[in-house]
């Protein structure tokens, strides 16, 4: 009898090393050991329609389990489809372990049908890229890929699995991939020296990455900011790394500006920084980010983001939870009465100022003169008196954001999770990799109408594989984030405001989101006045099934316009 092909011992090796997800399309080239993975009850394919959206659904599922997840991509066409989300994952630290197969090794010289050179278009947008080339290394290379996807900082890799390769007999034995610890203690003096650094400070910092969340160390985060009184900042994240409610909390660094982030990050005596990359704007600051004197201390298990940029005068490769502890145990031996004492009077001012901005924000909120449009603020009030308290968002409303986080506030990590990268298109196939991860919670995706366009036939597969995900389509006619970033534009170039480019504008044709989720089997309405919403929310949370509200959203476009100027 002859032995198991490569095709059936790579769903082996990935089922040892807990991969029971697989998210793909198909492709002829991956017939083989597509065709294996019947034979594996336990290996559980999720068909997705485009590739961009199996490795979104991927993204999120590897987030929220922070553990390697499967995603099959076709060859070179397959490939390109991808490599922007890809690199969201990338950007997201997301540990994906990218597969795809070619022709063969025989054909590579050939330049045939699909040929491209596969490995060195994934290398940019991942941490390992690599095809295997002989049979005896198969199970070797793959183990390799699944300890570089999940060892920090976490990332996707990719392995081209080429036919022939597959298709021979494999005697290699299968067994769990070894994952270093990363649990890293700090040097004690460096500590020390930190601790001294910051009890001398009278205008203490603190700028906070994913780092915290995956290591767990809000907690240790939270001990040490209220020691010092500082305030604290989220910088580059995509999963909650601080209860957003806590009145040390302050909100985020800059997006898309460098200018945004200055004020913010020159405020302080000293910096301390945990576990994220200074800073990730689109448009940063070229000179340095910090008031002059002030220190700047790092603490991050991914040695590359640390003095990337900017000056440090500290910086430690060390877990954050465990140097977090130590940096608490260090401040409350070495603290005089004095120090704590303005401490304590930091934590009250900058909580009072904090307490009197959020409520002037609901005040208004409130204050908003009655309108026919909806604006979100209207819609999350509502949902956030419906919502169970462990349910988990996937936010990428992005210009609607703070309005569902200043009703419905990130707590807890692993509960609300935001797009990194700049690829659009991740909130709705984002939101189904969580549910299938947390099928016992209610998850919600939230995107706008442009982004949601991007993946919109995630939904089919939502239905398919019975994830029962929740979608929010934040439909204001537009690409409303374009629409506020030329505004700056416009005023940095000193240009007087104008009607926006028409590509910014959506509303015509006016996409009927409601119609097109029901033809892909999902329950759907839609919502335009602030009657509906209440009845809406209820439908969509009656039971553990898909279900879409189209939420249309006050904006600014002129159809008129467009009828006139894009009939060509």
């Amino acid at each position: 009898m002859a032995g198991k092909t490569g095709n059936q011992k790579i769903v082996e090796q990935f089922l040892a090393d807990g991969m029971d997800f697989m998210f793909g399309n198909p492709g002829t080239v991956e017939q083989g050991f597509l065709d294996a993975v019947a034979e594996y009850p336990d290996m559980k394919y999720i068909l997705t329609l485009q590739e961009s959206i199996a490795v979104m659904m991927a993204d999120g599922y590897a987030r929220h389990t922070q553990r390697p997840t499967l995603v099959q991509l076709h060859s070179s066409p397959g490939i390109g489809n991808a490599v922007g989300a890809v690199y969201q994952a990338k950007r997201g630290h997301a540990p994906l372990v990218v597969i795809g197969s070619d022709a063969g090794t025989q054909y590579m010289n050939m330049d045939a049908q699909m040929a491209n050179d596969l490995v060195a278009m994934m290398a940019p947008v991942t941490k390992f890229s690599t095809m295997v080339m002989d049979s005896k290394s198969l199970l070797r290379t793959l183990r390799k890929a699944v300890k570089i996807a999940s060892t920090p900082p976490m990332g996707p890799v990719y392995v081209c699995l080429p036919m022939n390769v597959l298709d021979e007999v494999n005697e290699e034995e299968v067994f769990p991939t070894c994952i270093p610890s990363t649990r890293v203690l700090p040097d004690p003096e460096l500590i020390t020296q930190t601790a001294n650094m910051l009890l001398a400070s009278e205008k203490p910092m603190i700028f906070i990455g994913d780092g915290v969340a995956y290591s767990n160390a809000i907690p240790e985060l939270t001990q040490v900011a209220e020691l010092i009184g500082a305030e604290v900042y989220g910088v580059d994240f995509g999963d909650v790394i601080f209860d957003t409610t806590h009145p040390l909390y302050q909100g985020t660094t800059g997006h898309m500006f460098g200018s945004y982030s200055l004020p913010i990050t020159t405020k302080g005596d000293i910096n301390l920084i945990v576990g994220t990359y200074m800073l990730p704007e689109v448009f940063p600051e070229t000179g340095d980010i910090y008031a002059p004197g002030a220190k700047v201390v790092h603490f991050d298990l991914n040695s590359y983001e640390i003095a990337k940029n900017h000056r440090v005068d500290v910086g430690v490769v060390s877990d954050p939870k465990l140097s977090l502890k130590a940096l608490a145990d260090a401040l409350k031996s070495a603290m005089t009465p004095e120090f704590k004492a303005a401490a304590a009077a930091r934590v009250h001012q900058i909580g009072d100022e904090k307490a009197k901005k959020h409520s002037a924000e609901l005040a208004k909120d409130q204050d908003e003169p009655a309108r026919e449009t909806l604006r979100m603020a209207q819609f999350a009030e509502v949902l956030s008196r419906k919502l169970p308290s462990d349910a988990i968002i996937f936010d990428e409303a992005l210009t609607n954001s703070p309005a569902i986080t200043r009703y419905i506030p990130p707590r807890q990590a692993g509960h609300y999770f935001v797009t990194r990268g700049g690829s659009l298109g991740v909130g709705f196939p984002g939101a189904i990799g969580v549910k299938l991860a947390n099928p016992e919670k209610v998850v919600i995706g939230f995107s706008g109408d442009g982004g949601s366009m991007y993946t919109i036939q995630a939904l089919w597969s939502a239905i398919r594989h019975k994830s029962g995900a929740k979608f929010i389509v934040c439909n204001n006619g537009s690409y409303k984030l374009l629409q506020l970033n030329i505004d700056v534009y416009w005023k940095e170039r000193n240009i007087d405001k104008h009607d926006y480019p028409l590509p910014f504008d959506l509303s015509y044709p006016a996409i009927r989101f409601d119609l097109l989720a029901q033809s892909m089997g999902v329950k759907a309405v839609r919502v335009e006045k602030e009657s509906e919403i209440l009845p809406a929310i209820e439908k969509m949370l009656a039971d553990d099934e898909p279900f879409l509200i189209d939420l249309v959203l006050e904006g600014d476009y002129k159809p008129d316009l467009i009828k006139i100027n894009c009939s060509h």
